[in-house]
C-alpha cells in the first residue's frame, strides 16, 4: 500500500458489508445487486462483528431475523433461483451449533448449483481464550473448528485470519458466487476476534464493482458434430433441466422445437422449460415421469440433454434410454456435465448453443418425419386424460386424495403463481401431474430433495418477486422438520401460502418400503401397538392449530368442496395463510399413475420374510436391465 492510496479505518465485518453491498451482477445489459440481504442469527461468534456491521451499515445491507440457520440458508436459495442465480442472500451464524446447522442447506445449494453466501462465526484466530465456548478441541489440529464441515459442501471456502486477507477471499468468493459453473454454497469462515478487528482499507475494496454473468458460445467443431447427429437421428428427444432455467433459455428452446418438432421432456428442476400445452412438451421423464415422455426415452436414437446432471430418477438407474445404438449430445455450461454417458459434448451457455443449433438446422430445412410428431402427440392426448382422471373429484363432499388437492390447485393457478415443494410423495404426483403454466411456476428442489426446504424457500422466492402468489406444498412429515420460518413470514408480513397436507407419516418412504420389503416399517405416524410396532391408531396432532401458534392464519378443509372454497380465499389473501388438508390414502382409485421406470433402491439378498423375498426377485429382474453408455 502507497502512502498515496486513500484508505477508511473500519473493523473486517464493517469493510464486508460495505464491500458486499456494492457487488452487482450483469447479463444481457441488465444488471442488479448480487447480495440483496444477509439473514442472521446472532450469539457470541457474530454478534460484536457482524451484527454490530449491520447495525452500522443497515441503510445499504437489508436484514432478515431467521429462526432456523438451516432455513436461511433455504430461502437464500430459494431467492437466489427466483433471480436466476444473479442475485442471491449471505447468510451469518455464532461458532457452534449455528454454524454446523448450514451444512445441510449449503449442501442443497451446492448440489442444485445455487449460490448462496455463507459467513459462520468462528473460534479466536489469536487463540488466547482457547477453547471458548461452543468450540470444538481437536487434540491433532489446532487450525480446526467446526466450520471445517462446510469444506466440502462449499464450492469456495477460505478462512479469514487477518484482516487484509479479507481482500482476497472476498474477490474470490464473488468470483464463484457469479460463475454459471462453479456456483454454490461459498463459505467465509470468519473468527470472532478478527471480525471486531479494526483495519485501513484502501477505498477501491468499496468501489461498485460488476460481475459478468458469461454465456459462452458453442465451440465450432463441437457444433457441427452436434448438427449432424441431430440430422441423423430418427427418433430424438430432448432432456430439459435445470439449466435450461438457469440460462433463461426457455424461448429458445421453443423455437428450436418448433423448427425441429423434437419432443421436449424435462427433469424436476426442468419442468416449465415449455408450458404444459406446447405442442412438444410431453411431461416429465424418468422415475416420477410420465408414460409418454419415458415410452419416448426407451426408443431415443439420441438423447439431447440440455442442462442436466442426469441423476438416477431421470435415467431410471440407467434402464429407460434402452434404443441399440443410443447416443447422447449434451449441451452444458460444465464440461463435466457435457461428458457424461460417453455422450457428444457442447460446451456452452444453453440459451447460445440452441440458438446456434436451430439456426443451423433451419439452413439445412431439418425436421423430424411426421409420423413421429403424430405418434408422442397421440400419447401426449391419452396421458392427459389420466390426469384428468386423477384430478376429478366425482363427489365433492369427500375427503380428498393428494392427486384431487393438486388438482384443486391446479384449477385456481394462473402464470403468476409459484409452486414449490422438495421431498414426500408430491414430487412424484407433481412431476407426472402438473401442468406448468410459465418458466418459473414449477419450483421443485429434487436435486437434494431436503425436508423443510418448502417454507422457507417461498419466503425467498416471495421476497424476490412479491407480486407472485407463492405456495409451499408441504407434507405433514416435511412440516414437522421444519416450521420456523412461518414466525419469520408473520413478522415481515411475507405474504406466502402454504399448502399442508396430512397423511399421517412419510408416504413416499412408506410406499418406498413397502416395494423393497420393509413393510413400511417407522414410516406412520402412529400409536405404537402392542408389538411394538407402530400400527396403531393415528396420532393425535393438530398440525393446523400448531401454524395458528405460530401466528399464521389457517383454514381448515375437510371436502374437495370445502378445499377448493379456502384455496381461493387462501390466493386472494394479503397475509401469510395456510390451507390444512387430509387426505385419503394414496391406493385408492383416484391416486396417482404409477412409476413408469425403474429406480435402483438395492433389496436385502437374502431374507426369510415372503416381502423381502418377492422384493429381491423383482429387483434383479430390474438389474438386468441395465446398461453402460460407453
Amino acid at each position: 500500500m502507497t502512502a498515496q492510496t486513500s484508505t477508511t479505518r473500519l473493523t473486517v465485518a464493517q469493510a464486508l458489508v460495505r464491500f458486499l453491498a456494492a457487488q452487482y451482477t450483469e447479463r444481457d445489459g441488465v444488471r442488479q445487486r448480487l447480495i440483496g440481504a444477509t439473514w442472521g442469527i446472532f450469539g457470541h461468534g457474530n454478534v460484536a462483528g457482524l451484527g454490530q456491521a449491520l447495525v452500522e451499515y443497515g441503510d445499504e445491507m437489508p436484514f432478515h431475523q431467521g429462526r432456523n440457520e438451516q432455513s436461511m440458508v433455504h430461502a437464500a436459495v430459494g431467492y437466489a433461483r427466483q433471480s436466476n442465480r444473479l442475485s442471491t442472500h449471505a447468510v451469518t451464524t455464532s461458532i457452534g451449533p449455528g454454524a454446523t446447522n448450514l451444512v445441510t442447506g449449503a449442501a442443497l445449494a451446492t448440489v442444485n448449483h445455487i449460490p448462496v453466501l455463507l459467513l459462520p462465526g468462528d473460534t479466536f484466530a489469536t487463540r488466547v481464550a482457547d477453547p471458548v465456548l461452543q468450540q470444538l478441541e481437536v487434540p491433532y489440529a489446532g487450525d480446526v473448528s467446526v466450520n471445517d464441515t462446510l469444506r466440502p459442501v462449499s464450492r469456495y471456502f477460505d478462512r479469514v485470519t487477518r484482516p487484509e486477507a479479507l481482500v482476497p477471499a472476498a474477490l474470490q468468493a464473488m468470483r464463484v458466487l457469479t460463475d454459471p459453473v462453479e456456483t454454490g454454497a461459498v463459505t467465509l469462515a470468519l473468527p470472532q476476534d478478527v471480525q471486531a478487528e479494526a483495519y485501513d482499507w484502501p477505498d477501491e475494496f468499496f468501489a461498485e464493482r460488476t460481475w459478468t454473468v458469461r454465456r459462452p458460445a458453442a465451440d465450432p467443431a463441437e457444433l457441427a458434430e452436434a448438427v449432424r447427429a441431430v440430422r441423423a437421428a430418427r427418433r430424438p428427444l430432448i432432456v430439459a433441466g435445470g439449466g435450461v432455467h438457469h440460462s433463461r433459455a426457455e424461448e429458445a428452446l421453443a423455437e428450436f422445437a418448433d423448427a425441429t418438432g423434437i419432443p421436449v421432456a424435462s427433469t424436476q428442476a426442468g419442468k416449465g422449460s415449455l408450458r404444459h400445452d406446447h405442442p412438444q412438451d410431453v411431461g416429465g421423464v424418468g422415475h416420477t415421469g410420465t408414460a409418454t415422455a419415458d415410452e419416448l426415452a426407451r426408443t431415443a436414437d439420441l438423447v439431447i440433454g440440455v442442462g442436466t446432471r442426469y441423476t438416477d430418477f431421470t435415467t431410471a438407474s440407467h434402464t429407460l434410454f434402452a434404443a441399440d445404438g443410443v447416443r447422447f449430445l449434451n449441451l452444458n455450461i460444465a464440461s463435466y456435465d457435457g461428458h457424461k454417458l460417453a455422450g457428444l459434448p457442447l460446451v456452452a451457455d444453453a440459451r447460445s448453443a440452441l440458438m446456434e443449433l436451430t439456426a443451423a438446422l433451419r439452413t439445412h430445412g431439418h425436421r423430424v418425419a411426421d409420423a413421429y410428431v403424430s405418434e408422442y402427440a397421440e400419447d401426449k392426448e391419452r396421458w392427459e386424460q389420466r390426469v384428468d382422471a386423477c384430478y376429478e373429484a366425482e363427489e365433492p363432499d369427500t375427503r380428498p386424495t393428494q392427486p384431487q388437492v393438486l388438482g384443486a390447485l391446479d384449477a385456481l393457478a394462473d402464470e403468476s403463481d409459484v409452486i414449490i415443494n422438495a421431498a414426500g410423495s408430491l414430487p412424484g404426483d407433481l412431476h407426472k401431474l402438473w401442468r406448468a403454466r410459465s418458466r418459473d411456476q414449477y419450483h421443485l428442489e429434487y436435486g437434494y430433495s431436503c425436508m423443510g426446504y418448502e417454507i422457507p424457500a417461498a419466503i425467498g422466492v416471495k421476497l424476490a418477486a412479491p407480486e407472485r402468489n407463492v405456495w409451499a406444498l408441504v407434507g405433514d412429515g416435511t412440516y414437522l422438520m421444519m416450521p420456523t420460518e412461518i414466525v419469520t413470514a408473520v413478522q415481515e408480513g411475507i405474504a406466502i401460502k402454504i399448502l399442508l397436507v396430512q397423511n399421517h407419516g412419510y408416504a413416499s418412504i412408506g410406499g418406498l418400503s413397502e416395494s423393497v420389503g420393509g413393510e413400511r416399517f417407522g414410516t406412520a405416524y402412529r400409536y405404537t401397538a402392542d408389538d411394538g410396532t407402530f400400527t396403531g391408531a393415528p396420532l393425535p396432532v393438530d398440525l393446523a392449530a400448531n401454524v395458528a401458534s405460530l401466528g399464521m392464519r389457517v383454514l381448515r378443509a375437510r371436502t374437495v368442496r370445502e378445499l377448493r372454497e379456502a384455496l381461493a380465499e387462501a390466493r386472494r389473501a394479503d397475509t401469510p395463510t395456510c390451507v390444512y388438508v387430509e387426505t385419503e390414502t394414496a391406493d385408492t382409485v383416484s391416486g396417482p399413475p404409477p412409476a413408469q421406470a425403474w429406480w435402483d433402491v438395492p433389496v436385502a439378498e437374502t431374507a426369510t420374510r415372503p416381502s423381502a423375498v418377492k422384493a429381491r426377485e423383482l429387483y434383479e429382474r430390474h438389474v438386468s436391465t441395465r446398461r453402460r453408455h460407453l
